[in-house]
């Protein structure tokens, strides 16, 4: 079973940043994409950004979130500036790996709370 375990929420003011993290381990696993979702209180998950030969991100977020991934790691960051009341959410990691047979499977950390104050 791949672990994914994510840390750096946190509550700010609108206009601050903060920088989520994500560490995966399973060393049994090839990892292909990292990235990250977000659910809002009452809304459905949405995905914010993904790395995995291309980077993707939700349109809200653009040019204010980056996300990037040490490999040697298996770490996955989200740094995210400019922050405004909207981005507050649960902000969850995953992992689109390989297990040791070639099977494809999506894996999910534990969530971390982000809050913006306005």
């Amino acid at each position: 079973q791949l672990q994914l375990v994510g840390s750096g929420g946190g509550l700010v003011q609108a206009g601050g940043s903060l920088r989520l993290s994500c560490a995966a381990s399973g060393t049994t696993f090839s990892i292909n994409v990292m990235g990250w979702y977000r659910q809002a209180p009452g809304k459905a998950r949405e995905l914010v950004a993904r790395s995995g030969g291309f980077i993707n991100y939700l349109s809200s977020v653009k040019g204010r979130f980056t996300i990037s991934r040490d490999n040697a790691k298996n770490t996955v960051y989200l740094q995210m500036n400019s922050l405004k009341p909207e981005d507050t959410g649960v902000y969850y990691c995953y992992s689109v790996a390989y297990d040791s047979g070639g099977t494809s499977n999506t894996y999910w950390g534990q969530g971390t709370q982000v809050t913006v104050s306005s």
